[in-house]
């Protein structure tokens, strides 16, 4: 393990005391490659099932390190289907209705499947806090809910052809009147490699600070893929395709000199309006070092063995 990647101590949280005094984070550190670190203990909220405690991660961190507090992250967001306006997002999205809710997986699968709401809690869900980077320079440390996407793969048996996952949100003019000032294309679409949507860190979150996944953050279940800018993340997911070719992605289609498939964190590789050398963390003054892929080198930058980072941003 690097020297600078330990971990992130309960003591260092911020203060939320109903949380604090309902639930143990885990401690561990993220091993070299993929390697998988035993967990510590779990309590859990009513409504909730428990979260499990065997080959969780959780996510490693530098020891001035605090997790953002719940009002800051869920109320700094970037949803472009409810707002332009990070602070106005909560406000405009306090109604959305996610119940029901489902998720089909299809594409170069053997067995395609429609998942209701019900279906992904009974994953065994997991706590991680993780690094959230942003392509704007700012970033967050949060603590998801959730479950290893692999789970969801795995069900669906991708066929040997599947070299490529599809992500796409939801998208309602009814529940989201302004999402026509969005400025991008809509539904917004997302893409990873099928070794990149296979590796452990990669999360469908399904809450926050134990409590489910608030409307502003993506409810009711989103992806999370902390090595990359957060654009990547996409938020409230409705269909997830297997393909053999690169699938389109949002913001590489609006401006694919700024935003690259990839879009893994790289503080060598600046966007071409700001340097990406260094970030703002909310809560916080001043900015601190953003580190290549945010930290979680040790454990993905075997995914990307011999590809040149400046070529494919």
């Amino acid at each position: 393990m690097n020297m600078d990647e330990k971990d992130i101590k309960p003591n260092e949280i911020t203060p939320e005391e109903t949380y604090l005094n309902r639930a143990m984070f885990l401690k561990a550190s993220i091993w070299a490659g993929t390697t998988l670190a035993t967990a510590g203990i779990y309590k859990f909220f009513a409504g909730l099932p428990p979260a499990q405690t065997n080959n969780a991660l959780a996510a490693s961190g530098t020891e001035d390190e605090k997790v953002n507090s719940l009002f800051e992250i869920t109320h700094y967001n970037n949803y472009y289907e409810f707002s332009t306006d990070k602070a106005r997002v909560a406000e405009k999205a306090r109604d959305f209705v996610t119940t029901p809710w489902q998720v089909a997986v299809g594409g170069l699968v053997r067995k395609p499947r429609v998942f209701d709401l019900s279906d992904l809690m009974k994953f065994a869900q997991e706590e991680r806090i993780y690094r959230f980077r942003c392509v704007e320079g700012w970033s967050m440390v949060i603590p998801w809910r959730g479950f290893a996407l692999k789970q969801l793969l795995d069900k669906v048996e991708p066929t040997s052809r599947a070299r490529y996952v599809s992500f796409e949100t939801y998208l309602d003019q009814k529940q989201m009147p302004d999402a026509g000032d969005a400025g991008i294309e809509l539904p917004y679409v997302e893409g990873l490699t099928l070794a990149e949507a296979c590796h452990p860190l990669t999360l469908l979150a399904t809450g926050l600070y134990g409590k489910p996944l608030p409307n502003q953050n993506g409810a009711p279940v989103r992806l999370v893929v902390p090595w990359k800018y957060g654009f990547k993340s996409i938020k409230s997911v409705v269909k997830i395709t297997l393909t053999e070719t690169e699938p389109p992605t949002t913001w590489n289609k609006a401006n694919p000199r700024e935003y690259g498939f990839y879009s893994n964190v790289n503080p060598a590789v600046d966007h071409p309006r700001w340097s990406q050398a260094f970030e703002r963390r909310i809560g916080e003054s001043g900015t601190r070092p953003t580190l290549p892929f945010n930290g979680y080198g040790n454990a993905v930058a075997q995914l990307y063995a011999g590809m040149d980072l400046r070529k494919f941003f």
